[in-house]
């Protein structure tokens, strides 16, 4: 049993109308999620997430060899939203972080303008300049329930992410507002072409949990 948790679980699956339980706060547990993609020039990361954290957590990790923060979404004690894109930080407000109620963020960069944005709920943010001119390149690795602080590890108790996480999905471009409405209202939307929830491969390390996603009212 205690051999199970500190061991890579491989999963293939569709996980449509699932859901991640992180049931406690380590510096061990999470999901880890790679992709054949070694370069983007652009992206869009989406995902719902309930927890009931007061303190700054990870929401989504991507780290590359030579970046531990290629991009990382992080929501700190304030309220604030750190997007960091290259290791270059923009920082968003205005979002509101409700305790126990599913949250739907959508983020977007692209490095011709070097501009992005956080939709939370429905609700654009201004759009900043983060970083420009440069890809994210190199061997992706993406992490779920911690911060990597360096390519796959370094993680740290008191960034960790618990509570549920759902309908995680990526795209290798900027997507349209109206797509990005779509995916807040829970409509049709096109599904990510890096990550696609309805198609995920990913491991689990630790006590990470995949249950039919609760919704409210249920």
């Amino acid at each position: 049993y205690n051999q199970l948790f500190h061991t890579l679980l491989q999963f293939s699956k569709y996980l449509s109308g699932k859901m991640f339980t992180f049931p406690e706060a380590t510096n061990t547990a999470h999901v880890r999620i790679t992709t054949s993609r070694q370069e983007l020039s652009a992206v869009t990361v989406c995902l719902r997430f309930l927890t009931d954290l007061r303190r700054g957590y990870s929401i989504f990790s991507l780290a590359t060899p030579s970046s531990a923060n290629d991009l990382l979404i992080f929501k700190l004690e304030n309220g604030v939203t750190e997007f960091i894109i290259r290791n270059k930080l923009a920082e968003f407000v205005g979002q509101e972080y409700g305790l126990n109620v599913w949250h739907s963020i959508c983020t977007t960069w692209d490095s011709a303008s070097g501009l992005g944005q956080v939709w939370f709920d429905g609700n654009p943010s201004s759009r900043k300049l983060i970083s420009s001119g440069t890809n994210i390149k190199g061997s992706i690795l993406i992490v779920l329930g911690q911060e990597q602080d360096s390519h796959g590890g370094a993680f740290d108790t008191n960034q960790c992410f618990v509570g549920m996480m759902s309908d995680v999905h990526m795209w290798d471009y900027t997507l349209s507002p109206c797509e990005i409405q779509n995916y807040m209202s829970d409509l049709s939307f096109t599904p990510g072409n890096v990550l696609n929830w309805k198609a995920l491969d990913f491991q689990i390390k630790g006590r990470v949990l995949t249950e039919d996603k609760q919704k409210a009212g249920l």
